[in-house]
């Protein structure tokens, strides 16, 4: 039986050699922008809420750059419910006609949007709340599948406020709602804002916390977690039926990423304390990294 005194050894043994570890990867990427799409059910659980925030200011803290993205889905849902509003999906797409544009908007940008800057600051980073209107950084389009209301896809990305606010050591936070050239506002997914940012930016990493283990040989068996392939074993894996279900949207959303020059894109269990420091800074990780065909480390 191990003692106190042994037990406590032991533990600053394994923390010192975690950092040792992290040492050069941290050197690697020093400098280097990290794009984090922030869902799923690290966002409402409130430890695992607190464990993504401090790994976001982590990153920040040892020189890297991130800048997160975020969904907001329950919430809506809760909102409209409490409005007396139906909340309606079609092909996976929330239905976002005009009341339901409005509560998307008050929830994403005024409510989740500002409290994920909130803890970011209280964890002592500094964060500041974007939406895509804002410094005309997202342009919108219509998605265009028909019945689906203002459900929007990214026209064009201007990232100037972005660099702007991580040059001077922000914290940027982007909620995913956007506006037409006539000011129309659209509800766009956020991976697919987090991908396309990304892409913009020429960004180290592309990163999305989910609910799984990553991409899955067998959906049913966790340990069947594929650790690394690239973008046309990724293609194949869709075409074999392997990738299937919501997974195909997040496959795509990082495949896209990559060709766009991308280094590398991962998807990570965010249910999974520290799931973002164990992926980026272990030998081993913890997810699945897509990267580009020719992709060397």
């Amino acid at each position: 039986m191990v003692n106190d005194t042994e037990y406590i050894k032991q533990a600053e043994a394994t923390r010192v050699r975690v950092l040792s570890e992290a040492l050069p990867y941290i050197q690697q990427f020093a400098g280097r922008t990290v794009v984090v799409k922030y869902g799923g059910a690290a966002m409402k659980d409130s430890e695992l809420k607190d464990t993504v925030i401090r790994d976001i200011v982590f990153l920040s803290c040892v020189g890297l750059r991130p800048i997160v993205v975020h969904g907001g889905g329950p919430e809506i849902n809760s909102w409209l419910d409490k409005l007396g509003i139906e909340a309606q999906f079609k092909n996976g797409l929330r239905v976002t006609d005009a009341p339901t544009m409005d509560v998307v908007e008050m929830v994403l940008v005024g409510r989740v949007n500002k409290e994920i800057v909130a803890l970011i600051n209280q964890a002592g980073g500094k964060a500041v709340g974007l939406c895509g209107k804002d410094g005309n950084l997202i342009k919108a389009r219509p998605q265009g599948q028909e019945g689906i209301g203002f459900v929007g896809d990214v026209s064009s990305i201007d990232v100037t406020i972005l660099n702007t606010l991580v040059e001077n050591g922000y914290i940027p936070v982007v909620s995913s709602v956007a506006a037409d050239e006539t000011g129309q506002s659209y509800n766009i997914n956020a991976d697919t804002v987090a991908g396309e940012i990304a892409a913009a930016l020429n960004a180290e990493k592309l990163i999305l916390l989910t609910d799984t283990r990553g991409i899955l040989e067998n959906y049913k068996d966790p340990s069947t977690l594929i650790p690394k392939l690239d973008i046309q074993e990724a293609r194949d894996l869709i075409g074999t039926g392997v990738v299937a279900g919501g997974m195909i949207p997040k496959v795509n959303c990082c495949v896209r990423s990559l060709a766009q020059g991308v280094k590398a894109a991962h998807i990570l269990d965010g249910r999974i304390p520290h799931s973002l420091l164990l992926e980026i800074f272990t030998d081993v990780g913890i997810g699945t990294m897509l990267v580009g065909s020719h992709f060397t480390p």
